[in-house]
């Protein structure tokens, strides 16, 4: 004895049913759409329902094939399942219809219409049909009153859901969507249209008999075919909720970029701005130190001068004298020192005879501090350099040169400026000890030098490149394109706050 093809039938069918009720289960929860993801829900019931129902039925056709009965309750068993699966596809019909949220619970008078005009035909046909060819008669009126209206609203709201899909920009979704529709429609309107022949008009005439006579094949088959269309065309658009959440996620990492974005240009006018109030500050600091407090002590130094040689000679003016010598000396060194602190600050050179001029001036300097060995070299044709990249530039190469005499624990020192066709660049390089110039390693502490150097740098559109292993020297190189230096010429009339 073999199974019956009906009982196989049903097997896939239930399967079919299954396996798209089981995925808009797991899947429908992920639709940023409120309407579509309230409409999921009863279409997830309807396939996981409405395969229950398909496999009662195979269990009965497994038990007739064994010459075993059903048990009694299997019947209304199978009648509440396949009324609760259709009223679920109407539900699902009718919350795609809706275009207004407020119109939700309105729509639910559908399914609950369908439902009361279903009752009501089963109360009637109760009192008209003996109870031998009830149920079969009670089967053919749920098809008709309820699964071929349900097929035609999940079929009206996938064409609808299609249109979304379409304006969304999610075209093949929509394509996925509409074929759907027509896998229900033709489910609905001829799949449910041909059930077993009863008393029940037009069961009486338009009946399973008719369609195996008319195509060849029982139609459990074709609805069996058009449930796994239909499955197949609804898992595919469920599809679009991972394209729509990748959208999204890349949106929002766009978003988070342009806002890093800002945030980075913002940090750099900020930093911008400090540095040129902070070099506007030190220019004046060093003016007033020089027009003020360095005429006066100078005035002072001349004064203990000639009133040390006016005074006699003998052993009250001997000491007086040498107070008076001890002054001047410290007079003197102060004024040194003040000089020196106004060179620091902003150096006549960079202002009064340029770049070059600055770094040879800064280099002799280091070398009378500290004795480290400084050759400065120029490369290329000399260019125009603005004042902004001027000081930038000027401003690494003390920084790097400070760098050197804290750290390096080197002899020498060798300093190229070069104009090249697009830009100018400086490198340092020393004899050092060296470094490990990563940073930000862990454990390791941040260097803010090495920080505000690339800082200066990158303000003006520029790099800076630093080179250096333990025992091997370093190597620091920041380059300034002229194209930078065209647009800080543009705004050097900008005002400076503070």
């Amino acid at each position: 004895m073999a199974l019956s093809p009906i009982t196989v039938i049903s097997f896939f069918y239930g399967l079919a049913f299954f396996s798209m009720g089981l995925l808009v289960m797991i899947e429908g929860g992920r639709a940023s759409d409120l309407r579509l993801r309230r409409a999921l829900r009863p279409l997830a019931a309807f396939g996981l329902v409405h395969a229950v129902y398909e496999w009662l039925d195979m269990y009965g056709g497994i038990a007739n094939l064994l010459g075993q009965s059903t048990p009694g309750y299997i019947e209304p068993l199978q009648m509440g399942v396949l009324t609760f699966s259709f009223l679920s596809l109407a539900a699902f019909g009718s919350y795609l219809i809706t275009t207004r949220p407020n119109d939700w619970r309105l729509m639910l008078l559908i399914p609950l219409g369908l439902e009361t005009i279903w009752a009501f035909g089963i109360f009637i046909l109760r009192s008209k049909y003996a109870s031998a060819v009830l149920w079969d008669v009670a089967d053919v009126w749920t098809r008709y009153s309820l699964a071929i209206p349900a097929a035609a609203l999940a079929s009206v709201g996938l064409v609808a859901q299609q249109r979304v899909f379409r304006q969304s920009g999610l075209i093949s979704f929509g394509r996925d969507s509409l074929w759907a529709a027509v896998a229900f429609a033709w489910y609905g309107i001829v799949g449910q249209i041909f059930t077993q022949a009863t008393p029940l008009f037009p069961s009486n005439y338009i009946n399973q008999e008719l369609f195996v006579s008319a195509f060849g094949f029982p139609v459990q088959l074709f609805r069996a075919g058009m449930a796994i269309l239909a499955s197949i065309f609804v898992i595919r658009f469920l599809r679009a909720f991972q394209v729509e959440f990748d959208r999204k996620l890349a949106s929002l990492q766009d978003a988070r970029v342009e806002e890093a974005e800002q945030r980075e240009a913002q940090r750099g006018e900020l930093f911008k701005r400090v540095v040129a109030a902070q070099e506007s500050e030190r220019q004046r600091i060093a003016r007033e130190l020089h027009d003020e407090t360095g005429q006066a002590l100078t005035a002072i130094g001349m004064g203990l001068r000639g009133l040390s040689t006016s005074l006699k000679s003998n052993a009250v003016f001997e000491r007086a004298q040498e107070t008076l010598r001890h002054l001047e000396s410290l007079t003197t060194h102060s004024l040194t020192e003040l000089q020196r602190l106004i060179a620091d600050l902003r150096p006549s050179h960079l202002d009064d005879l340029g770049l070059p001029a600055a770094l040879r001036w800064y280099a002799n300097v280091i070398h009378e501090r500290v004795g480290l060995q400084t050759h400065v070299e120029i490369r290329g044709q000399e260019h125009t350099v603005s004042p902004a990249a001027k000081t930038a530039l000027f401003r690494i190469v003390q920084e790097a040169l400070t760098n050197v005499v804290k750290h390096a624990v080197a002899e020498n020192a060798k300093i190229y400026l070069t104009f090249e066709a697009d830009g100018v660049s400086v490198k340092i390089i020393d004899d050092g000890q060296g470094f490990e110039p990563r940073l930000n390693l862990p454990g390791q502490r941040i260097s803010w030098g090495l920080k505000n150097m690339e800082e200066r740098a990158s303000l003006l559109g520029g790099k800076l490149t630093i080179k250096s292993h333990p025992g091997a020297g370093t190597s620091v190189e920041a380059f300034i394109p002229f194209a930078a230096m065209e647009t800080e010429v543009l705004d050097e009339d900008t005002p400076v706050p503070g």
